[in-house]
């Protein structure tokens, strides 16, 4: 197999065949791609194998170039796997262009179904067989990473060595209408936090909102700017520099044209690559379904719950003269009309809103006789996974410590550099 260099690393590719249906060993089969990492002069050395679950749903493993925020720490004792997971990356792709050739909507949302954490955690059961002869090892996983890692937790703790999560203890036992009635409150802090630190921001989100409501915006790609969707460009509070980000990308959002103030084409482009859902598909069409616990169709949570909380209401706030709030990772039934790489996957996802057959995810007695070492950092008010719902789960794993900091926000293992991830094999390992 090739290997390939990078500053101070040493590179492999892997691809792996496995069941669609793990239920169904015989059946379809798809790819999945990994890259390993090793430390340059230790790329022939016995190392323990760490395996990387990235966020998301639907994302692929990050691209690092060289050591890079975690990852130098890692390669200090083990040889890292960046597993894209089942659709994302260079697996088996899942998008628009690809679903069609499963068939008609019913088909690609009976294809989707086996894209949620359960499949994935046997995606990773077999790998492992391959790549370490048995053994376990440890597995560190980000935001949605996480889940998967709790999934993990529950149904094959003989392949963990030690579990490192970092924002992503999911509920145990919340549906996808208690994860939004937490997370609506929280995204009224963090847009208020944004105004109070950026007062300007405030007249700017107005403007931008009222511009919208009286102009109907399309972007060169065809995404359909509605109040709605500006809103949902709150998802940048969540990150560390995410209110910066965010206030860069207002302050040039105006230029002056003919007929009056337009939108300049570069605020719309940069609105364009944050909202657009063309690389991460999948993050959109199984969001919810990642909260579904067997317990009835999730029905598109978000959207229902938002009615809860009519603060969130653009159109009365801007009657009021007040800035609209701002909203952040909840999907919505519009996104599949506004954005182009979603409109043709409408049909599966309202079919996947409306399942009512989901599997549980966890296993709560399991986790409780736990006997894998756990360590998990829950960032305080993270905007992405409720704090309260992580501390509940954290004291039903046997086991498991948490470090709770305010220091950082949900990005804290990338941001940090080498230092979340310090701090959590630290704990793990009795040493702090």
């Amino acid at each position: 197999m090739t290997r390939y260099r990078q500053p101070g690393v040493v590179l492999r590719d892997h691809t792996f065949t496995v069941p669609l249906d793990h239920d169904d060993p015989g059946g379809e089969r798809i790819e999945l791609y990994a890259r390993e990492v090793a430390a340059t002069g230790r790329e022939d050395d016995d190392l323990p194998w760490l395996l990387y679950l990235e966020g998301g749903p639907g994302c692929a493993a990050r691209r690092f170039v060289g050591r890079q925020a975690w990852l130098g720490r890692a390669l200090r004792e083990f040889r890292v796997l960046l597993l894209d997971q089942r659709g994302t990356g260079r697996s088996t792709p899942a998008n628009r262009q690809t679903l069609p050739l499963r068939g008609g909507p019913r088909a690609q949302a009976a294809y989707l179904a086996h894209f949620r954490a359960d499949a994935i955690v046997r995606d990773c059961e077999l790998i492992r067989r391959r790549l370490t002869g048995g053994a376990p090892w440890t597995v560190l996983g980000q935001s949605y990473g996480g889940f998967c890692a709790t999934h993990y937790l529950s149904t094959a703790p003989e392949g963990l060595r030690t579990v490192l999560i970092t924002g992503g203890l999911p509920s145990l036992t919340a549906s996808a209408d208690d994860v939004y009635r937490a997370a609506y409150p929280r995204m009224r802090r963090k847009t208020e936090a944004h105004y109070a630190r950026y007062p300007q921001d405030a007249e700017r989100v107005r403007r931008i909102a009222e511009h919208l409501a009286g102009h109907r915006t399309v972007l060169p790609d065809g995404h359909i700017l509605t109040i709605e969707a500006f809103q949902s460009l709150g998802a940048l509070l969540g990150t560390g520099d995410g209110s910066h980000q965010l206030h860069y990308l207002l302050e040039n959002a105006f230029l002056p044209g003919p007929g009056g103030p337009v939108l300049a084409d570069a605020f719309l482009e940069a609105v364009r690559g944050t909202l657009s859902f063309a690389a991460a598909p999948l993050y959109a069409v199984i969001h919810e379904p990642i909260y579904a616990r067997g317990q009835g169709p999730t029905a598109w949570a978000a959207e229902r719950v938002r009615a809860e909380f009519p603060a969130f209401d653009a159109t009365a706030s801007l009657a009021a003269g007040r800035p609209p709030l701002l909203t952040g990772e909840t999907i919505h039934p519009w996104h599949f009309t506004t954005d182009p790489a979603l409109r043709p996957l409408r049909e599966a996802a309202e079919l996947l809103a409306g399942r009512e057959d989901w599997p549980p995810l966890y296993d709560p007695a399991r986790l409780a006789a736990n006997e894998v070492p756990v360590a998990a950092a829950v960032y305080h008010d993270d905007l992405y996974v409720d704090t309260a719902h992580s501390l509940a789960t954290a004291r039903a794993i046997r086991g498991l410590r948490t470090w709770v900091t305010d220091e950082y926000e949900h990005d804290g293992v990338r941001a940090s550099g080498p230092k979340v991830l310090d701090r959590l094999l630290a704990l793990a390992r009795d040493e702090v």
